[in-house]
C-alpha cells in the first residue's frame, strides 16, 4: 500500500479508502488506483487488515435449504449488493435442524464475519440472544419470531396468504383447502390470511381441508405430494388449494393428475414464492410473488449500515408488498 500510494502520489488512507469503497474518494482517483492495481496484481492480506480493523470484510448468511431456488435468488441479492462494497459472502444451510443451525451460529460467530443475515428453522430466540451478547449485527429474513426485537426484511404473509385464496375464490372455487407450512411464522402468516379471506367472502372450511407439512423447504414436493393425496381422501374433495409455497405446489399438482383430475378444471392450485421452474411446469403454476431478491439485497443493505453504524440503532422491519402471479394452475375464468 505504500508503494501503490508512493508511485500514484496519493496518500495511504487514500489506497485504504479505495479498497473499502469508500464514498469520499473521487471516481477519478478510484479508477486510477483500481488501474495500477491490477497492473501489479495487487491483492490486499484481507487476514492482516482484519487484525487491524476488527472486520473481515465478510457477512455470514444461514438459510434452511441452499437447494430452494427462493433462497437461492436471496442469496444472489445480498451478494449483487456486497459485491459493490467489496464484502464477501459465507453460505450454510442449517438443513432444517435447529441444533444444526445453533452450530453454524457458532461457526459464523468464530469466523468473526461482520454481520449474519439468518433464515431460521428455530423454535426459540436463545441463539439471537449469544449473537446479541458477541455484538455482532444481524438481520432475519423471511421468518420473524413474536417477542423478539430484531431487524426483518420479508413479505407481509398474511397479505399473501389473502391474496393466494382470494383470487381462488374469484376463479369460483367453493371448497377451499390449504396446505401449509411447519410452525414457522412465514407458515403461521399465510394460514391467517387464507383464513381471513373464507371469511371476507362469507366462506368456511370444512375439517379436514388444512393440512400440515414436516417439511416446507427440503423435499417440499414429496410433502405437498402426500398432503394432497390426503386432501383428495375427503368427500367432497376441495376444488382449490392453497399451497404454502411453489414446491409444494408441483406436489400437489403431480398428485391431482395421478388421481385423474385436471388442473385447473376439477381443482385450481395456487403457491406462494414465484420460484423461477414455476412458469415451466407441465401445468405452469400461480404464485404469489415475494421478490426475493429484492429480499437480499435490502437485507445486504441494513447489514452494511448496522456494520458502518457508530452507535446502535433500532431495529427496522422492511416488509415488501406480495403481488398475484396468475398462470395456468389456477386459471378458470377470463
Amino acid at each position: 500500500m505504500k508503494d501503490l500510494a508512493r508511485e500514484l502520489g496519493v496518500s495511504v488512507v487514500t489506497i485504504s479508502k479505495v479498497l473499502r469503497n469508500h464514498r469520499d474518494i473521487s471516481t477519478a482517483t478510484r479508477e486510477r488506483v483500481l488501474k495500477r492495481m491490477k497492473e501489479l496484481n495487487y491483492r490486499p492480506n484481507l487476514t492482516a487488515r482484519a487484525l487491524i480493523t476488527g472486520r473481515t470484510q465478510s457477512i455470514g448468511l444461514i438459510v434452511p435449504d441452499l437447494v430452494h431456488t427462493f433462497f437461492g435468488q436471496v442469496a444472489k441479492g445480498i451478494n449483487r449488493v456486497l459485491r459493490q462494497h467489496r464484502y464477501s459472502l459465507v453460505i450454510s444451510s442449517s438443513e432444517e435442524d435447529a441444533d444444526l443451525e445453533r452450530q453454524e451460529i457458532d461457526e459464523m460467530l468464530a469466523r468473526r464475519v461482520d454481520a449474519l443475515i439468518i433464515a431460521s428453522t428455530q423454535w426459540s430466540v436463545e441463539s439471537f440472544r449469544r449473537i446479541e451478547e458477541h455484538e455482532t449485527p444481524y438481520i432475519l429474513v423471511d421468518r420473524k419470531f413474536v417477542g423478539l426485537s430484531a431487524n426483518f426484511v420479508g413479505v407481509d404473509d398474511e397479505v399473501a396468504g389473502f391474496l393466494a385464496t382470494g383470487h381462488l375464490i374469484e376463479q369460483g372455487c367453493k371448497r377451499i383447502a390449504h396446505i401449509r407450512g411447519g410452525e414457522i411464522s412465514t407458515a403461521a402468516g399465510r394460514h391467517e390470511g387464507y383464513r381471513r379471506a373464507l371469511v371476507v367472502h362469507g366462506m368456511v372450511a370444512p375439517s379436514g381441508y388444512v393440512v400440515s407439512v414436516k417439511s416446507g423447504d427440503d423435499a417440499a414436493d414429496v410433502s405437498g405430494y402426500e398432503a394432497m393425496k390426503e386432501l383428495l381422501r375427503l368427500n367432497p374433495p376441495p376444488d382449490g388449494v392453497f399451497c404454502y409455497n411453489d414446491p409444494t405446489g408441483t406436489g400437489a399438482i403431480r398428485a391431482a393428475f395421478e388421481a385423474g383430475l385436471r388442473v385447473p378444471r376439477d381443482v385450481a392450485i395456487i403457491g406462494c414464492g414465484n420460484v423461477r421452474f414455476s412458469e415451466d411446469l407441465r401445468v405452469p403454476l400461480s404464485s404469489v410473488d415475494q421478490d426475493c431478491t429484492t429480499i437480499g439485497a435490502h437485507a445486504a443493505g441494513r447489514a452494511l449500515e448496522l456494520i458502518e453504524s457508530k452507535t446502535p440503532s433500532r431495529p427496522e422491519t422492511i416488509l415488501l408488498k406480495p403481488r398475484l402471479v396468475v398462470r395456468q394452475s389456477s386459471r378458470r375464468t377470463g
